[in-house]
């Protein structure tokens, strides 16, 4: 993993913030504290009750509260850049997307739009002022990766690249039977769709996962359910370290991984 470093202003078409709404902040920060050791500043008053996460004083990742007469799905957003939200938001609709809230102000903090691609993923897009996004990387509790899972890869691939400028490019491995792609920006890779057909959770459609970093994931898993989450994936070896998937006791969904050194 790389030393933890600060973030500056994102290229367009890059992940640089995750977020999560739920019903219950309060028991949800207690979760996230016991397993990351995550501690919380308040976060734009625009965005309603909402913290932001923070390790060593920078902030990592955001949570809101629902609206009590709102029962939305509990689930981690990734959140795309941009330098024109406005721009960006027109850009999806005209290539099949849809903008389901915004572009609105988050006071002096950015602009933010809800979108969804066309095969129905939920994704943020964060035009940056003040909040530049995640500014802390490579150390436990951090996010490390975002991976669309999806029916397969070839409409969506197209959506991203037209819409943020990705350049996508198959996995060396990429079959019928195992269906990846790497989005890349500036030769770098910044995401990955994974096309997984019929294997695709009934429950929840397409959508953007997060991985967070871990010390040791079998401990941070066990760490999971004593806090009253479940284990969705067990602990195992992948590409890019030891992972498993999980979910917080609202029911969000996510990745905790030991990524490879």
């Amino acid at each position: 993993m790389t030393e933890a470093s600060e973030a500056t202003r994102r290229p367009p078409g890059t992940p640089c913030w995750v977020s999560l709404m739920v019903h219950s902040l309060g028991s949800t920060e207690e979760f996230y504290t016991d397993l990351f050791g995550w501690e919380y500043e308040p976060g734009p008053e625009q965005l309603g009750p909402y913290v932001q996460a923070v390790l060593d004083g920078r902030e990592v990742a955001g949570i809101g509260e629902m609206p009590p007469d709102r029962d939305l799905p509990v689930a981690w957003t990734t959140y795309l850049a941009t330098d024109d939200a406005d721009a960006t938001a027109e850009s999806i609709r005209s290539c099949g997307g849809t903008v389901a809230v915004g572009p609105l102000d988050a006071g002096i903090a950015g602009r933010v739009a809800i979108c969804s691609d066309p095969l129905g993923a939920i994704f943020g897009i964060w035009q940056a002022q003040t909040h530049m996004g995640t500014r802390l990387h490579g150390l436990p509790g951090t996010p490390v990766w975002n991976e669309l899972i999806t029916q397969d890869t070839t409409t969506v691939r197209k959506f991203y690249e037209h819409v943020f400028g990705h350049e996508g490019q198959a996995h060396p491995e990429a079959s019928e039977e195992f269906d990846h792609v790497t989005l890349r920006l500036q030769g770098r890779p910044v995401a990955a769709v994974h096309g997984v057909g019929r294997s695709l959770p009934h429950d929840r459609g397409p959508h953007w996962m997060t991985y967070f970093e871990v010390a040791d994931t079998d401990g941070a898993a066990a760490r999971v359910e004593l806090l009253g989450g479940s284990v969705l994936q067990p602990p195992h070896e992948g590409p890019g370290g030891r992972l498993a998937t999980v979910a917080d006791p609202e029911g969000a969904v996510f990745t905790i991984i030991r990524t490879t050194p």
